[in-house]
């Protein structure tokens, strides 16, 4: 969470147990993935938590490069596929499902990019104000356009979906999204993974079939 160690800790404990709760929910098992996005997000608030001690300790410097490699290959790299595949799995409309699965493979392309970023550049977390900024060596030329198909693919299928729920989902992932680029361009990551974690109370809504 982009406030303090102890706020992504919290964060990220709650989380889990909405998780939990919400895979409890599962009413079908084509649910599964997209009941586990609580869970998901808890375990990418708890590995920011890590980031956030070792850079506000000297003692727990050793934690600095896992948590932010678990944080970054969570938020860049599993998200544009494990969103699109979660909607693809609970989708039972043909038509939709081939419209889906496009967004699942242009997602893939992004989680490639990332990965080869990931492997080989640079990624250095710097605590600035009350958020942590992520500053990377990755191709300029390529951040915008990438973060666009990334916007794309992983916010799309909510909207393609016929499940009920996940356009409000979709909708208000966009206006967070929003948000953070305006205001927060700096520190995109952090805090769009932070509004996007605490939404996982709507997944709770719709896995459990709870529409109000």
């Amino acid at each position: 969470m982009c406030f303090s160690a102890e706020a992504s800790f919290a964060g990220g404990i709650a989380l889990t147990a909405l998780g939990a709760v919400t895979m409890k929910k599962v009413q079908q098992p084509t649910q599964m993935a997209f009941a586990a996005v609580p869970i998901l997000f808890g375990v990418q608030q708890i590995s920011e938590g890590m980031v956030w001690l070792a850079l506000s300790d000297p003692a727990y410097a050793h934690y600095q490069q896992a948590g932010t490699n678990i944080f970054l290959f969570i938020a860049r790299v599993l998200w544009p596929v494990a969103m699109p595949f979660a909607v693809l799995m609970m989708e039972e409309d043909k038509g939709k499902r081939k419209i889906i699965l496009r967004f699942v493979l242009l997602g893939s392309i992004v989680a490639v990019y990332y990965s080869y970023c990931l492997l080989f550049l640079n990624v250095t977390p710097n605590i600035a104000g009350n958020h942590i900024q992520y500053i990377s060596d990755y191709p300029e030329s390529l951040a915008a356009p990438v973060f666009f198909i990334y916007f794309v693919a992983s916010l799309t299928p909510l909207f393609v979906s016929s499940v009920e729920g996940t356009r409000l989902f979709g909708a208000l992932l966009f206006v967070s999204a929003l948000v953070t680029i305006i205001v927060f361009t700096e520190y995109l990551t952090s805090v769009w993974c932070f509004f996007a974690s605490v939404l996982s109370v709507v997944v709770y809504r719709i896995v459990s079939g709870k529409r109000n």
